[in-house]
């Protein structure tokens, strides 16, 4: 959706990112700047740093940041728009919706009514004849009535173009059907829908809109179950199923499960915190969305090998936001759902409140892996574990839990707490010397997002680089780059990043960073203020400019040496720009 510029360019002047930011993060002033706990990972030092004078935001740890609009984006979970419209009523601006995109607006809200129409279709195919074994499968799964109309649940009839003639009878086009992910195109030009013979779930995010849904195959087909891909509405790895469901739960904890059978079967049974991922692994964005809902995660995944694997995936993801994580064994049943048609809600509500913090299933998961009876392995397993004990913040916990080791193996708790101390100042020099190595390392090895923006020539995109920053600090140096064009640039990142310098400051207008965040990609914006922390003297602006352009005007030139007369010839050239 475009905002007007002028709009933007004024709520981001009104928003200032040291008042934003405090109204999330408590900053401690530190010589002209500000400090304090990133609020994107779990730390207990602060390495999360606000610079006034630059107006943005940068995590020596997680390495995040940017400007004011996506400091809003990233810790909110909201898209561009939905962030630029908190931060106008914050400011006391009126969001120019007349000004709006109006067909990025309208198709939005087009493909949302198509999907709520799709779900209605579902539903009803579902309680039709030719819904009868989806029902049949939804009853032996043991679902009442109330909790299938609850849910939204649907079917999907065998057929290749039953959703496709329904929806139009209610006015939408194939093209409305592929953008929903609702239909597929395959390499002839032929359109389908995307789900046949499936039991449907409709996906139902925050506002309480159906973005998208999931489908349970009825037979042998692959894969078993299948998502609607990524849309203008839908995200899966910012949404959780039932999440708007479980938002508003007393229970005090929210209950990570593995599927949508699982979550709707602790629903009927009276547990309505339950949540899943949507066909993939729960991810950080997963992880932050839920710290906003709660305290505490009981991650409650399949016994199998898989479902371990999962949760200690997820582990330490809910743990870096500051959740309170928990891991519950179903013992006697493959999954909560056959848990509590076996042994009823009241075994599972026991067996909640038995669930294993992180550090108890962490500890149980080494201990699996050695027989304690053989002195070898006991001792491989006391080190192990002293190593994840390490990891633990608190002395408290360290104590407590090496007095468990200690238990276990029979060592004496002095020794395996000089073990954990030995690990921990291991981790601490191998931390120290990461971070050297990342502060020697050039902007872009560092980027967690901005991976693929490595650089081919290392000396140009530094030359590249003190241009973009110096045209940051000091807009008026845009009469030093005259003739210098985006082309010109090495990495075609920086290149782009510089061409929307140059446009604005042509064009009379402000350049600060959350200005920007309108018309470069997240990665950019967060290159960008790597490049803005580095240091950089504008005392000599003008010389510095000369000196940057120089290096990059030197390297573009070997780039195109083809042969031994270039070379030579390049040679002199040089020669005679330094003697000048």
């Amino acid at each position: 959706m475009a905002i007007p510029s002028a709009f933007l360019d004024e709520l981001v002047a009104r928003s200032d990112i040291v008042d934003v930011v405090s109204d999330y993060v408590a900053l401690t002033p530190k010589g002209g700047s500000y400090w304090g706990l990133c609020p994107f990972h779990g730390e207990k030092t602060a390495s999360f740093h606000v610079l006034p004078d630059r107006q943005l935001y940068h995590c020596f740890g997680c390495g995040k940041g940017g400007g004011v609009i996506s400091f809003v984006m990233e810790l909110e979970n909201l898209p561009y728009v939905d962030a630029v419209r908190l931060l106008a009523k914050r400011a006391g601006m009126e969001f120019p919706e007349r000004d709006m995109d109006e067909s990025s607006r309208r198709k939005r809200a087009r493909l949302l009514a198509l999907n709520k129409e799709a779900a209605r279709y579902f539903h009803s195919q579902l309680h039709s004849p030719v819904g009868r074994e989806g029902l049949d499968y939804l009853r032996r799964r043991g679902l009442s009535k109330g909790i299938m109309t609850r849910f939204g649940l649907g079917f999907a009839p065998e057929s290749w173009d039953s959703l496709i003639k329904a929806m139009a009878q209610k006015g939408f086009d194939k093209r409305d059907l592929l953008d929903a992910g609702l239909a597929v195109s395959n390499q002839k030009g032929s359109i389908y829908d995307r789900f046949r013979n499936r039991v449907m779930f409709p996906i139902i995010d925050l506002r309480g809109d159906v973005i998208g849904f999931g489908g349970r195959v009825l037979g042998d087909a692959t894969p078993k179950y299948l998502n609607s891909p990524d849309s203008p509405v839908f995200n899966k790895s910012r949404n959780l199923f039932a999440l708007n469901l479980a938002k508003t739960t007393k229970l005090g904890r929210i209950v990570l499960t593995e599927g949508y059978m699982d979550t709707i079967s602790l629903y009927q049974a009276g547990f309505d915190c339950a949540v899943a991922s949507l066909g993939t692994a729960l991810t950080a964005d997963h992880a932050k969305l839920l710290s906003r809902f709660t305290k505490e995660v009981v991650i409650c995944y399949d016994s199998d090998t898989a479902g371990v694997q999962a949760a200690n995936r997820a582990i330490p993801l809910l743990e870096k936001t500051g959740l309170k994580v928990r891991v519950l064994r179903v013992t006697g049943a493959k999954d909560p759902d056959e848990f509590i048609r076996k042994f009823g809600p009241d075994a599972f509500s026991r067996l909640l409140d038995q669930s294993e913090n992180y550090v108890e299933y962490n500890l149980r998961q080494i201990q699996s892996k050695y027989d304690l009876s053989d002195p070898v392995q006991k001792t491989e397993f006391a080190r192990e574990a002293a190593g994840m004990l390490a990891g633990l913040d608190s002395p408290v916990e360290r104590e407590v839990y090496a007095g468990q080791v200690a238990d276990l193996t029979g060592i004496g708790k002095p020794a395996l707490l000089q073990e954990v101390s030995r690990a921990r100042n291991s981790k601490y020099w191998a931390a120290k010397k990461k971070q050297t190595r990342r502060d020697m390392t050039p902007v872009t090895q560092v980027q967690p997002r901005a991976r693929q923006m490595r650089y081919e020539n290392t000396r140009s995109a530094r030359a590249e680089e003190g241009i973009l920053r110096l045209l940051m600090l000091d807009g008026g140096l845009i009469r030093e780059t005259a003739g210098l064009e985006p082309e010109h640039f090495s990495s075609q990142y920086l290149g782009k990043i510089y061409a929307v310098l140059r446009r604005r400051l042509l064009e009379g207008r402000a350049i600060q960073l959350g200005m920007l965040e309108g018309e470069l990609e997240r990665e950019e914006i967060e290159l960008l203020a790597e490049i803005l922390r580095q240091p950089e003297a504008l005392e000599q602006g003008t010389k510095a400019m000369a000196d940057y352009r120089a290096i990059l005007e030197a390297e573009g030139m070997k780039k195109q040496v083809t042969d031994e007369t270039d070379l030579l010839a390049l040679r002199d050239k040089l020669r005679q720009k330094k003697s000048i």
